[in-house]
């Protein structure tokens, strides 16, 4: 199968269709495709698990990054959400 030029946007069109297909969001498919090859195989930071965090801490990490909803959910529902986005 042929892959799709999705132009100077995408990076790495292979890895952004294939993350794609397996149901990643158009936002996270182009973050990871645009990332530096050395880098999208490093784990993330030095910050403890969502679990550890309080449910304020969660709920203005969700308000950073605009989650919809993030005032009617509780601690389980932003930390579902966030690992979502």
């Amino acid at each position: 199968m042929a892959t799709k030029d999705y132009g100077p946007s995408i990076k790495d069109d292979e890895q952004y269709q294939a993350l794609r297909r397996e149901g990643a969001s158009k936002e996270k498919a182009a973050r990871i495709a645009n990332a530096p090859r050395h880098r999208t195989g490093v784990r993330g930071g030095h910050a403890p698990p969502y679990e550890q965090w309080t449910k304020k801490e969660l709920y203005q990490r969700a308000a950073e990054l605009d989650i919809s909803g993030r005032s009617t959910l509780d601690k389980r529902g932003l930390i579902r959400a966030l690992r979502d986005h």
